[in-house]
């Protein structure tokens, strides 16, 4: 991809994405993550209706009448984008492949940071860390963000997503808001979730494609393995075969699910041909 067609492909990223989160996201992800803790503001008089134990004995002392400590939120949050780039994400047999929905969710989540004064960074991972960028603020970051989601290519087209989350937590020594975005068609992460969610607030986002979920009866058919890169004969009139795949993807769509679950962290679906405008704000409110 040459200069010219990326900086026009992450122009259009940013304006649908920008919109979305000036419109509908900030509020609800605001709403929705809180800061870290409260901070002392000021000190001002006492008014009907405050809480006594919120008075300032000593400034009261001084002034002979009661005055109390303010406190606001400490707002400023850190959230960190885990993005899956291994060969599964090309895939796709609608509109858009996966990649591309991942992108553009990616986006939506880091301009709402961006108009909440947070900082944002990214982790693009298959069975290694393939890229990290450190968590800051501005918009000319969250478009490296979004250039690196479009033009980045992967050593490997494998997953591990234990591996990630091991990286993520070594590096973010302070909370974080964590939003790891996968098909999830992996295993074998579960203990290192549960470490990361006591840590941090996490949430997956599983965006898939339908036609991952069964394989149709097509007769004999070559298929590609994105990961593995290997081609195999499929014989798709077997019914064997097809319930085969559909316990495999089952299951892997369980683990996903219980995993995170279990380790109190969020689960979000999001299917390429569907709105994931609709999947993330009901998310927020749900969670606000």
């Amino acid at each position: 991809m040459d200069t010219k067609e990326l900086l026009k492909k992450v122009r259009k990223i940013e304006i649908k994405t920008r919109r979305l989160s000036d419109h509908i996201f900030g509020g609800e992800y605001h709403s929705t993550f809180k800061g870290r803790g409260m901070t002392f503001s000021e000190v001002r008089q006492y008014q009907f209706g405050d809480d006594v134990r919120s008075i300032d004995w000593n400034v009261t002392a001084r002034y002979n009448e009661p005055y109390v400590k303010v406190f606001e939120e400490e707002r400023e949050l850190t959230m960190m984008l885990m993005v899956d780039v291994s060969g599964s994400e090309l895939f796709g047999t609608t509109n858009q492949f996966k990649k591309e929905v991942i992108t553009e969710i990616s986006a939506t989540l880091a301009f709402s940071a961006l108009q909440n004064n947070d900082k944002a960074g990214l982790i693009l991972f298959s069975d290694e860390v393939e890229l990290f960028i450190p968590p800051k603020k501005g918009k000319s970051h969250v478009l490296r963000i979004i250039r690196e989601l479009l033009e980045f290519k992967p050593k490997s087209n494998k997953t591990d997503i234990a591996e990630a989350l091991k990286f993520m937590t070594s590096v973010m020594k302070k909370k974080a808001i964590v939003f790891v975005l996968s098909d999830f068609m992996a295993e074998d992460y579960e203990r290192t979730l549960k470490i990361t969610g006591n840590k941090h607030d996490v949430t997956g986002i599983r965006v898939f494609d339908q036609r991952e979920e069964e394989i149709p009866n097509l007769g004999m058919v070559q298929m590609l393995d994105a990961e593995t890169g290997k081609i195999k004969l499929v014989n798709t009139q077997s019914k064997s075969v097809r319930l085969s795949y559909g316990k495999y993807h089952s299951e892997r769509v369980q683990y996903f699910k219980e995993s995170f679950t279990k380790s109190g962290c969020g689960v979000l679906d999001c299917r390429v041909d569907e709105s994931y405008v609709k999947k993330l704000l009901g998310y927020f409110k749900r969670r606000g």
